[in-house]
């Protein structure tokens, strides 16, 4: 179990598909390498273009993931959009005996199941400035059939209506990443 000091260097960094998550964790870390560990998932989806095997995700077969599970390797896991992600406890750990900050990305009930094991981690939510925002994201990104598009808005909605919970709420407006970031390295207390 993760103690309460060390759950503070935790950071839960949540928000719908396509609001930009990757993009500040990584300017993050890029900036602060020396502090700052993203934690690795492992998912049973393929890898979308310019993605690789155990940079961004551990991406893995519905075997090794049942595996996982059974091997009680896994903080959390859920099934998102018809994959499987989950949290490994050794990318959390490993990291935290190093004095590093964990950011961990998951979904919404992903963060909920977090909030429950790791009470005292920092919650933030990323949100779009509006739906339409994130359409436009989701479209620019071409990694996802205009149903599955259609099908993470309408998550999208859910899950802000849900982000008051969260200690922290961060709007990642278009073109305005440096102001997000700026937020976030206030929050994580980077400066």
């Amino acid at each position: 179990m993760i103690d309460k000091d060390q759950q503070k260097n935790i950071i839960v960094i949540s928000g719908p598909s396509g609001v930009g998550k990757d993009t500040l964790m990584e300017i993050i870390s890029d900036n602060f390498s020396e502090r700052v560990h993203i934690a690795i998932t492992a998912t049973t989806r393929k890898p979308r273009s310019k993605e690789e095997n155990a940079v961004n995700h551990y991406f893995v077969d519905n075997n090794k993931f049942d595996q996982m599970i059974e091997n009680n390797e896994l903080i959390e896991w859920a099934n998102v959009y018809g994959n499987f992600y989950g949290v490994p406890y050794t990318e959390v750990v490993n990291n935290l005996s190093k004095n590093m900050k964990i950011l961990i990305r998951v979904d919404v009930q992903g963060a909920r199941r977090l909030k429950k094991l790791i009470e005292f981690a920092t919650f933030i939510f990323i949100s779009p400035e509006s739906k339409k925002d994130l359409e436009k994201r989701l479209e620019l990104r071409h990694e996802d059939s205009q149903e599955d598009i259609k099908k993470r808005l309408n998550e999208a909605v859910l899950e802000i209506n849900e982000a008051d919970w969260f200690d922290y709420i961060v709007v990642n407006y278009p073109n305005q990443t440096h102001k997000a970031v700026s937020e976030l390295i206030e929050i994580i207390g980077l400066n």
